[in-house]
Formats: C-alpha cells, structure tokens, sequence
C-alpha cells in the first residue's frame, strides 16, 4: 500500500491515528508530520517516516507530502490564523500530488447559517470547500464535539457545587471521545471507497446539560443540578471569578451554539466503523470524575 501521512500527529488526536494505523499496518506505510521532531523519536524507531513541518511553512509542506496516498489532515488549532493556514496545506497537497485527503471538520447542516462559534464554523466550512475545488479526492470527516471538553465546561467543582451553569439552554449534542474519532480515522484510511464523501462521527444518541446533570448525579451519589444560565450572567459570573475573557468567550460560544441545535446529528457511523458501540456518555464521564465517583 501507498504512504499514510498524519498532521499533528503528536497532538491528541494525531496520537491515536497514528497509534492505531501501527496497530493495523506496516511502520513502513506511515509518515508524521510535526513540529517537535523528539516527541515522534519512539515512532521513528519503529520505522516511522518523521517529517518537521508547520502549517505556516508552505515549503515544508510540500517536501513532507511528497509521495503521500493518503493525508489525515487535522484542522490547526490557531483559530484566528486556521484559514491561511488551511490553504496551505490544501496548497501544498496539490502541489505534492497527494491522492486523497482526510480532513476532520465538525458536524453542521448541508447548508448552514449563522453560527455561534462563527469563527470556528467559518475555517472548517472554508476548508471543505477548498479541497472540493482543489481537484484532489477528498473525504470529509464531520466528527461531534469531543466529550474530551466536557470538564472544561463543567468546571474543575462541579460535583462539589453540586451546579452546572451554562448558557446552553436545552440544546443537545451526540458526544463522543477524541480516542474513538482517531480509531474510526484509521479504519478510513485503511480501508477503500471513501473519495468524495462526508462521514457523520457521532454517538448515535444526543445529550442536554440536563442529561449529564442526571448522569453526574447518579454516578456520584450527590445532587447535581443544570442551571440554563443567559449568555450575560454567564459572562458576568466567570469573569467575577477571574476566567480570562477568551475562555469566556470560547465557552460562551460553544454553550450557545449547542443551544441552537448546531451539533445535534446523533448518527450510526462511528459505531458501525468500529464495529462496536462507541465509549458512553457515562462511561467518560465515569473515567473522567473517577477519583470522586
């Protein structure tokens, strides 16, 4: 088989990709891209091809994909930069020669209006339509919010509050883990078939701030409560507590996006790439608060 390329690779997601694509194929068939050459020095000892590069730099770029079958291009986490930054590797795929690109976008409408997280929506709707003009096969890979994030929207006490405070309404998202995204992304890269199409990555189930509430309060024994807070008192009581005002902001965003319903396309696809059911809502969450539960 061809080279597989991983962006990122030592990132969280980039790290499962790559670990797993060793789990299912030969070291000889992949390539990393990153910045830190040593945090990829156990891979290069297996035999994986290491590359140093960065987003930024259109040459190093192209030098990496070079001979690359497949790319698992991981969306770059500098949000206001991501778009130039984006083009660049579309760019530079092109001018490689790259056969087929695995981007990872987010879940959103066919046709999509104003978002809560405008700038975050505008990068990854941007990208996809760069690479379904680039002429290269493509396959986007529309993953749900990570329930990764959840503790940061949680809070480090929530189950000593015993309160979730959130302007997220009763909006809904079907919530599934970074380590079973990168699993279902290897699967894809390995396998045959998925030119120019969209994968939905989701649970198949969605969940409110009220549900997780229910989950938390079953799991610790202790009454958690979900307080559906305005985007104003929100703001104000964060920024009393002395949260930084992008934090402020990210979260904000977020919480109102999930109101509008933006990230609510529970779907059968992860599991079926797995060929298992996802982690649980409730198994996260268990794992994660695992020393008060």
């Amino acid at each position: 088989m061809g080279r597989i390329l991983v962006t990122g690779a030592t990132g969280q997601l980039g790290k499962v990709v790559t670990e797993e694509l060793l789990k299912r194929t030969d070291a000889a068939n992949i390539a990393v891209l990153v910045r830190d050459p040593e945090k990829a020095a156990a891979w290069q000892a297996k035999g994986v091809k290491v590359f140093k590069g960065d987003y930024n730099d259109y040459n190093s770029l192209v030098t990496a994909f070079q001979g690359t079958d497949k790319l698992y291009f991981i969306s770059g986490n500098d949000v206001t930069g991501r778009i130039s930054q984006h083009e660049n590797v579309v760019n530079a795929a092109v001018a490689a020669q790259v056969k087929h690109v695995f981007y990872t976008s987010y879940q959103h409408e066919a046709e999509p209006g104003a978002s809560a997280v405008g700038i975050v929506a505008e990068a990854h709707l941007a990208t996809e339509k760069l690479l379904k003009a680039s002429g290269l096969a493509y396959t986007i890979l529309a993953h749900a919010l990570y329930a990764d994030v959840l503790p940061m929207f949680l809070g480090e006490k929530v189950l000593e509050s015993g309160i979730i405070f959130l302007p997220a309404g009763d909006g809904k998202a079907p919530y599934a883990t970074r380590y079973d995204m990168g699993v279902a992304g290897a699967i894809l890269l390995l396998g045959a078939g998925h030119e120019n199409k969209t994968y939905n990555l989701a649970a198949d189930t969605s969940y409110s701030f009220g549900d997780i509430a229910q989950q938390l309060s079953e799991l610790s024994g202790k009454p958690i409560k979900y307080i559906p807070a305005s985007t104003a008192d929100f703001t104000a009581q964060l920024t009393q507590a002395g949260v930084p005002a992008e934090g402020i902001h990210i979260l904000a965003g977020f919480s109102g996006a999930i109101a509008q319903g933006e990230f609510d396309f529970p779907d059968t696809t992860l599991q079926q790439l797995l060929g298992r059911k996802p982690e649980s809502l409730k198994a996260f969450l268990k794992a994660a608060y695992a020393e008060f539960v």
